[in-house]
């Protein structure tokens, strides 16, 4: 049989499709407002599709493969919509999370990010293949799909333990706090030390590994352990309102506030300089690329015959669905500024800075991988741009402005987010032999039903947990750091107040990281320091970041349990195989439980409707041996693995 005459875009493959990349939104959109990460989710889409369809009879490669393409949009849009939406929120435009405009942007967005990547396959897949680690890594599982029921049931087994972890935390039943956290006093200066205690964090650090979680928790120590220090003993008293406001705070609380208030504009800074190096470093492939994407695109409309697994959508669909994607866009910025002068202007931007940052995140994609995207410096440096032209058509003092640049931020952030997973999707089609313009049309599929559950989702989050900063009626909000660092920017540029002095000392900090790189790499070192991992570091409390870093040492301790070397990628990839899964498993069963426990809170409007009884409730310690039990499940599931394999 041909590969033209093989099953692909089934019935059934498009509804299992489409039902898991809903699930995984959801699970995405937790995750990212908590902890400021979102993970790649085509391998736990391919064993999950791999399963189902053998229980309904079968289930080809390609069909498995167009399940893992369309579910995969769950990450992308999660990422795209929960980094910059919840903006309008903490800038005080909306009060709640409009389905319309929410449903408008991610999904139009989402569908421009499939548009302008096609383009880009041909140079980044074929001509210049780049690494595309997690499409590999799908490939793989596809290729390697005799048993998934075992996979199958290490996720199920994983998912689990998360969803009864985050049952028995802080949010839930209260068995086990959410961190281990201690600060004190040596002195004039400040010291803390802590680790949140989610098991889903484990697992990011599992899959990130050991090289970003080093970079990750080092820029949370930099800012922790020696920038919040330093400014408290030498510098608090040049800023009296500071001062007053945490005189007499506990040491945790002190910390805490300083940070928000002053240290974390570090990273801000850094992801300035990392987002503009990022676009210069990258200046030359790019153009290549969408060179060689173009001249692709004018074959296909020559009449050339093309064999089926190099077949692109038709640019001529393309261009018409461009316009018709767009207009609507225009409109909606049209209904923010109520002035045609500026919301073209606006549309225009979205357009250029949608293309360009597609194909900057394609590259970054192919480079690190999609949960190491640093989509978050693309927004920012798309934010400041819009800003820019919007000061010279609205004015410093626009009342709006921010709004708006918030506005082109989120279409084009869930484009790049959409862009470059579409791009890994491709190569994973590409090395089992799948038909492009299908799995391009299928992640178009899943970004728009994904883009229909968004608004939803984050009401009855904001609902039950709150967003942005701790009110009292929500102490332990979701951070939703990436929205609240737009928000900042957007409003710091129309007249708001930002410390700029700090937002300079991160660029500093920035372009040190950078020579450090550009040094290591000139050596050929394994070990890098990619500037936007570390200012995300310096950006998110330490206590975020610590579990991710334990996280990566198990799957460092994997490695070398099993001898493999660091820069052996291939090898790595099927090493880590169950270990994925399993990660995956803790932080899909995390994030939908915690998904779960907010509707009897909403409903009940009372944040401890499941508290147990004090006397059931343990302290910090016992959360810390439950998340060391998980650390040693984790190990034990991936040697396992490994040695089946």
């Amino acid at each position: 049989m041909s590969r033209a005459a093989v099953p692909q875009l089934s019935f059934r493959a498009v509804v299992l499709s489409v039902i898991l990349a809903m699930i995984l939104a959801a699970a995405n959109a937790y995750l990212g407002l908590f902890a400021g990460l979102t993970i790649a989710t085509a391998i736990p889409a391919a064993v999950v599709s791999m399963a189902v369809l053998r229980v309904l009879g079968g289930g080809t490669i390609l069909e498995n493969n167009i399940v893992q393409t369309g579910a995969s949009a769950g990450s992308s849009i999660a990422a795209g919509v929960i980094f910059t939406i919840p903006a309008l929120i903490i800038l005080g435009y909306w009060q709640d999370f409009r389905y319309s405009w929410v449903l408008a942007i991610a999904g139009l967005g989402g569908l421009l990010g499939v548009l302008f990547s096609v383009p880009l396959r041909r140079t980044m897949i074929v001509e210049e293949p780049l690494a595309f680690p997690e499409g590999k890594a799908a490939a793989e599982v596809l290729k390697a799909g005799e048993n998934p029921g075992e996979g199958v049931k290490t996720l199920a087994v994983s998912g689990a333990i998360g969803a009864f972890l985050k049952l028995a935390a802080a949010s839930g039943l209260k068995l086990i706090p959410d961190a281990a956290i201690g600060a004190t006093f040596i002195g004039k200066f400040f010291a803390f030390m802590g680790t949140n205690l989610s098991p889903a964090l484990l697992g990011v650090g599992y899959i990130v590994g050991l090289n970003v979680g080093i970079v990750v928790v080092a820029g949370s120590i930099l800012s922790w352990q020696f920038a919040i220090p330093i400014y408290h003993a030498f510098f608090l008293d040049t800023d009296p309102a500071l001062a007053a406001k945490i005189a007499g705070a506990s040491a945790e609380d002190l910390g805490y506030a300083i940070w928000s208030a002053k240290i974390r504009y570090l990273g801000v800074g850094a992801m300035l300089i990392g987002g503009i190096w990022t676009l210069f470093s990258l200046r030359k492939s790019l153009a290549s690329g969408i060179r060689s994407g173009l001249a692709a695109a004018r074959k296909n409309t020559a009449g050339t015959v093309i064999a089926e697994t190099d077949r692109d959508l038709p640019m001529k669909w393309m261009l018409v669905a461009l316009v018709l994607f767009t207009i609507p866009l225009a409109f909606l910025y049209q209904a923010i500024v109520s002035d045609w002068l500026v919301s073209i202007p606006m549309t225009v931007i979205m357009i250029v800075a949608g293309f360009l940052f597609v194909s900057v995140s394609g590259y970054l994609a192919g480079l690190v991988g999609s949960s190491n995207n640093p989509v978050s410096g693309i927004t920012i440096a798309t934010i400041l741009f819009a800003s820019l032209v919007l000061l010279l058509l609205l004015g410093k003092d626009s009342s709006i402005g921010a709004v708006a640049a918030i506005m082109i931020g989120a279409v084009v952030c869930c484009a790049a987010s959409v862009g470059g997973d579409n791009l890994q999707d491709l190569k994973a089609g590409y090395l089992v032999g799948a038909t492009p313009w299908k799995q391009q049309l299928m992640l178009g599929i899943g970004a728009f039903s994904c883009a229909l559950v968004m608004a939803p989702v984050l009401n009855l989050l904001a609902a039950a947990y709150g967003i942005g900063a701790p009110t009292p009626e929500h102490p332990n909000a979701l951070a939703a750091p990436q929205a609240n660092l737009m928000a900042s920017v957007a409003k710091g540029m129309f007249g708001g107040e930002l410390p700029w002095n700090f937002i300079a000392i991160g660029a500093v900090i920035g372009a040190a990281i950078i020579a450090l790189d550009e040094f290591l790499k000139a050596r050929s070192a394994h070990f890098r320091v990619p500037v936007l991992g570390a200012a995300i570091g310096i950006y998110l409390p330490l206590e975020l970041m610590v579990p991710i870093f334990l996280g990566s040492l198990v799957a460092h301790f994997v490695d070398r349990q099993a001898g493999v070397a660091a820069s052996d990628e291939d090898a790595r990839d099927r090493l880590h195989r169950n270990g994925t899964l399993f990660s995956a498993g803790l932080i899909t069963g995390e994030a939908l439980m915690g998904i779960v426990i907010a509707i009897p809170i909403v409903l009940s409007g009372h944040a401890d409707v499941l508290a147990a009884p004090a006397a059931f409730q343990f302290g910090p310690f016992a959360g810390l041996v439950v998340l060391a039990v998980v650390a040693g499940l984790l190990y034990r599931a991936a040697v396992r693995g490994s040695r089946a394999g």
